[in-house]
């Protein structure tokens, strides 16, 4: 990325300036700003490099001070001169430490360029006094100058190093820096007023390095309804007493089968043009239910409604009904739900005749109830369809759930059932580490404790836009330029909420206004390789994939092990995909590994992802991710199937061409 060095202005001209540039330092110790235009300017969504160098005008107090301030501000570097006093460094890391800036140790030589093991020496005395980053620019005076400097990047980390030489001599070497990987490097805001011999013009740096390279803004982009919220909530309605209310629903394969299945048992189901969806539900568990399954019930292709549903059938149809479906879903393996059903004293057959249990099945129960053990290491779907169907129990029951998956999915169905009057008691275990950090992927077992003899009472809810959705446009605005998105809780239980944390550990520039429930924006930042744990949010996987194959260096996603049956075999899908595209990945045990490099090095190397005929293997996240990948591809991608994106994100295609 180009960083542009904004000097010698007041607040109001730096305000002007930030609209035209990718990022910004700002040079407190020759700008004229007051403390509290400070704090204002460092809260721009602009990924801004705090700098104040002590001068014969500017004390060590008066620039830590100032550099504290745009700290606590939000500035996402801060760049601390290696000559600085001790205490006064160590301070200004601690502060960076707590508000998560990168903090940078920088040397200047105004009058040449030193030995290889003298400029190491350098580096390492940065590292050794606490540098995320680090600054080394000297004076080139000969080509040999600047190839000694160049060569830094083979010795370190490129992420964690901005090395480039001053003079005309050095000039190249500014751009040539982000080709060995650098995070950015530095450009005027004007010819009249570079701020070292040699440098270039934040606009002659963009034609020279983006050319005709479209980087994306995209505002007012608002998430569909989250399938995972609306299809539980649906359920519920059509078996509550009463008539409920659903808001903002909007419409996608998984949802209308949900609604589907409603009408299929008894519900009477409306649907407004605003997105209300009105159901009058069929009182199950009460004397005057008008409950009544069918010999056969539809799922459609949802995998999800299907797991949901299996345990209801079971406790309350009162006679074996066969669940199908149709698509990918008679394709999919329901690994683990004939074993948990059988410890609950229910029956699971499946009639495709395969070696792998798929619908259609044929279900009969009724449930058990008393205190049964189950693994959740096949997903959490099945066991939120007992948390579902065990209310309407006679007796109490307490599902002991070892080796938890996908746990906040379990606690979206608790959420839920509480807006329709029913509340389940639960407990997490784990060990030490979990009661310290209450991570939810160190929680060893739940137990949840279901009272019996309860019904729904109808409910008046919003529905929750969907994260899973937003992935892909937070991606593509954190790696191609900014992106504004509606619809959104950021206190919401949906687990893939976390791409807000895997976005945060790689670097990304994001924030939100008001509220939890505010505008979310998401632009572009310098990047790097990170590591995850998508075990309980697996419908990351293929957008973090390609976040990773722009991020500098090695990353990490573990969680492989959940992929295998999902609307493809993902695990082997993302593998082919990252292949084709030319980056370079592998699945080592429970981990994808991806090396990632910077936009600006694939443009500079010309090692853009490759274009050509991809598979979606039919899988809705998988088109998406496509979709966004598509935006750095050397030529077209032509993917089979995009009408699959319906399961999840009708209007995804639609909303993608507003980038």
């Amino acid at each position: 990325m180009i960083c542009t060095v904004l000097q010698h202005k007041n607040a109001e001209q730096i305000w002007e300036a930030l609209d035209n540039c990718e990022m910004a330092e700002i040079r407190l110790d020759l700008c004229e700003l007051t403390l509290p235009e400070i704090e204002e300017l460092f809260s721009s969504d602009v990924p801004l490099v705090a700098t104040c160098r002590i001068s014969q005008n500017m004390s060590p107090q008066m620039a830590e001070r100032r550099l504290i301030k745009a700290v606590e501000a939000g500035a996402r570097f801060v760049d601390v001169e290696l000559e600085a006093p001790k205490e006064m460094s160590k301070r200004i890391r601690s502060c960076a430490r707590e508000n998560g800036t990168v903090f940078i140790r920088s040397f200047h030589d105004f009058n040449g360029t030193d030995s290889l093991p003298a400029l190491k020496a350098i580096i390492d005395k940065c590292r050794y006094h606490g540098a995320d980053m680090v600054k080394l620019v000297t004076t080139a005076h000969s080509e040999e100058d600047v190839e000694r400097v160049l060569s830094l990047y083979d010795e370190y980390e490129p992420y964690g190093l901005i090395a480039f030489c001053m003079g005309d001599a050095g000039r190249r070497s500014r751009m040539e820096c982000l080709a060995h990987g650098a995070p950015y490097t530095y450009a005027a805001y004007a010819a009249d007023d570079l701020a070292a011999p040699g440098q270039w013009t934040a606009d002659e740096m963009c034609e020279s390095l983006y050319g005709s390279f479209g980087f994306i803004d995209a505002r007012d982009l608002r998430m569909p309804a989250s399938k995972s919220y609306a299809q539980r909530a649906i359920l519920c309605a059509a078996l509550a007493e009463g008539e409920s209310v659903l808001r903002h629903y909007s419409p996608c394969g998984d949802s209308e089968a949900a609604l589907s299945l409603a009408r299929q048992i008894g519900a009477e189901v409306t649907v407004d043009e605003d997105g209300t969806v009105r159901i009058k539900g069929v009182a199950a568990g009460t004397p005057s239910s008008r409950l009544a399954f069918p010999d056969e019930i539809f799922v459609g292709e949802s995998g999800l409604l299907t797991r949901l549903v299996i345990p209801l059938v079971a406790q309350l149809a009162g006679k074996p009904v066969i669940i199908n479906g149709e698509k990918t879903l008679a394709k999919r393996s329901l690994d683990g739900v004939p074993q948990i059903m059988e410890a609950f004293g229910a029956r699971v057959e499946s009639l495709s005749g395969g070696d792998c249990v798929t619908v259609p099945l044929r279900v009969s129960g009724p449930l058990a109830n008393g205190r049964i053990q189950v693994s959740g290491r096949y997903g959490s779907q099945l066991i939120s369809g007992l948390l579902t169907a065990l209310p309407f129990a006679s007796k109490n029951t307490t599902v002991a759930v070892s080796e938890p998956k996908s746990i906040p999915y379990m606690y979206i169905s608790l959420e839920v059932l509480r807006k329709f009057g029913v509340k389940v008691a639960n407990d997490m275990l784990g060990g030490p580490d979990f009661l310290e950090s209450g991570d939810w992927n160190l929680c060893s077992g739940i137990d949840f404790k279901v009272k019996g003899g309860l019904h729904y009472r109808a409910a008046e809810l919003d529905l929750e836009g969907d994260w899973s959705a937003a992935a892909n446009f937070l991606v593509a605005g954190a790696v191609f330029g900014r992106v504004e998105i509606e619809g959104l809780d950021t206190n919401s239980l949906q687990a893939d909420l976390s791409i807000m944390d895997i976005l945060m550990d790689a670097g990304a520039s994001l924030s939100q206004t008001d509220d939890s429930k505010g505008t979310i924006v998401a632009q572009r930042a310098p990047l790097s390789a990170f590591s995850a744990d998508a075990s309980n949010c697996p419908d990351l996987f293929p957008i973090v994939a390609v976040l990773a194959a722009f991020c500098q260096g090695e990353s990490h996603i573990a969680g492989v092990g959940r992929l295998a049956h999902k609307e493809s075999d993902r695990g082997k899908a993302i593998l082919e995909m990252l292949t084709l595209l030319g980056v370079e990945a592998g699945i080592i045990g429970d981990e994808l590994v991806i090396q990632g490099e910077s936009l600006a090095r694939r443009l500079l190397c010309g090692r853009m992802l490759q274009g050509g005929r991809f598979s979606s293997h039919h899988d809705h996240r998988m088109l998406m991710a496509l979709k966004v990948a598509s935006l750095a591809a050397d030529s077209p991608l032509v993917i089979d199937d995009e009408d699959c994106v319906s399961k999840s994100f009708p209007e995804f295609n639609q909303m993608f061409e507003q980038l």
